[in-house]
């Protein structure tokens, strides 16, 4: 008696061993690995390591990571340098998964190291170099491969290069989704707040007041984000996508200052191209470097089911990508307006879709002594954390722990701290933010609902 085959378990396995050209994702090693290089190597060119590190006698931390901290200035930029060689080592392909390790591990302590600097683009970099240390990366045109022809192979299973375009959908995606709101679709905000200030940049300078503009800008950016993915995934509409990716990054460079993010996404988004492409692009990088491509080419396949650390690592990854799927969605846990209280706003590609200024003026309560007194901020936080401080709620709370602990330590006595704060979110009045009778040394940050956030009078 035969018994019946499942045809859908069938197609999974036949997909998870079926092979692909291994150029693409080595394409995407080295670029993605030089851009990274590149980016520390700016980081310290602009002085950034002491101005956001070094300088600050405060630093705020993520909850349950209070245990990184910054070290000493000589030790701090060894880091930094640790980062910048491994991005490089695992470009090359030197001792490809020690190099990508330790990369993860320095950039991911950097980005932790204080919460001010948090960005989607670093949370993304991390996220990627995280899922190619269980990719075989380095078994095509590689230093590593180069050495060693046991490890040469010159086609992967497909999802090693699958996992790539769907984690970079999933940016895409979640960034267009989170702009189908009130603010962006109907008021064109903060749009219409930003872009005023670029009058004098060349050719749309004099655009840049017009209300029509800041809706254009707006509608235009949520039907990119939403559908660019699904036009990459398509050959008849690769090309053409690729070219709004370089017009959209490019003009985002043009009009915000977010650093390297536009040009890694740009170079991120080759891998979707046939292998084809890529295969011109490692032609073109071997006559560069002065190796024999052909050396690389030897036919040889890595095969899905026969290799217990492909397995494992496919699991891993099912798993990170599930995560990364529905944390997005936390913020449905809480009640009030998302980007107000900003609880779930993290780590869920949220873009650049609130303007915020806020004052945050604390006061300081000894009951023992029966005496209060308020804070010069300035005395404890740098323009730039006084900045973020003042309309992110977790700031508020850390740095009034701070600060209780602070005069504490000078003596006083049942330290109670309070603060007086005011935000202006997307162009509205300034409003009370955080509840000025709360003592906030009996807050403690978490994932609970925190209640000490007044509500958005809208």
């Amino acid at each position: 008696m035969q018994m019946a085959i499942d045809p859908d378990k069938h197609r999974i396995t036949n997909y998870l061993n079926k092979n692909v050209s291994a150029a693409p994702l080595a394409v995407f090693r080295i670029f993605f690995g030089l851009m990274m290089a590149v980016s520390v190597i700016r980081f310290w060119y602009n002085g950034w390591i002491e101005k956001l590190y070094l300088e600050p006698s405060f630093h705020f931390h993520y909850y349950g990571f209070s245990w990184v901290h910054v070290p000493p200035a000589w030790l701090c930029y060894i880091l930094f340098i640790i980062c910048g060689i491994s991005a490089l080592g695992f470009a090359i392909g030197y001792r490809y998964r020690l190099s990508v390790i330790v990369f993860f591990l320095s950039f991911t302590y950097i980005e932790l190291m204080d919460k001010t600097t948090y960005l989607n683009h670093y949370y993304f970099v991390s996220v990627i170099s995280f899922i190619l240390i269980w990719l075989p990366a380095e078994c095509y045109f590689s230093v590593d491969a180069y050495r060693n022809p046991e490890l040469r192979a010159q086609y992967i299973p497909k999802w090693n290069i699958d996992i790539i375009k769907l984690m970079l959908a999933i940016v895409y995606f979640y960034a267009g989704m989170a702009k189908l709101n009130a603010d962006w679709i109907l008021r064109a905000m903060p749009l219409a707040i930003w872009l005023p200030t670029k009058f004098d940049i060349p050719l749309l300078g004099g655009l840049m007041h017009e209300k029509w503009m800041h809706y254009a800008f707006s509608w235009a950016g949520a039907i990119y984000d939403l559908t660019i993915p699904f036009l990459l995934m398509y050959r008849k509409t690769r090309i053409p996508a690729f070219v709004l990716v370089v017009i959209f990054h490019v003009l985002t460079r043009v009009l915000f200052p977010i650093g390297m993010f536009p040009y890694i996404m740009i170079i991120s988004t080759l891998i979707f191209f046939d292998a084809s492409f890529h295969d011109k692009i490692v032609t073109w990088l071997a006559k560069i470097v002065g190796i024999a491509k052909a050396g690389f080419e030897n036919n040889a396949r890595l095969i899905h089911s026969n290799s217990q650390f492909s397995i494992r690592s496919l699991k891993l990854l099912g798993i990170v990508i599930v995560f990364q799927i529905l944390i997005p969605w936390r913020f449905l846990l809480y009640p009030g307006n998302l980007f107000w209280t900003e609880q779930g706003y993290r780590f869920s590609w949220r873009v650049m879709l609130m303007e915020k200024t806020g004052y945050a003026n604390f006061k300081i309560v000894d009951k023992e002594a029966n005496q209060r007194f308020y804070v010069q901020n300035e005395d404890f936080l740098s323009p730039f954390q006084i900045k973020q401080m003042s309309t992110q709620p977790d700031f508020i709370v850390e740095y009034a722990h701070y600060l209780g602990q602070h005069f504490e330590d000078q003596g006083h006595k049942n330290v109670e701290v309070y603060v007086e704060s005011f935000v202006s979110f997307n162009g509205r009045k300034s409003q009370p933010y955080i509840d000025p009778d709360c003592n906030l040394m009996q807050v403690r940050n978490g994932y609970k609902n925190k209640t000490y956030i007044l509500p958005l009078d809208d």
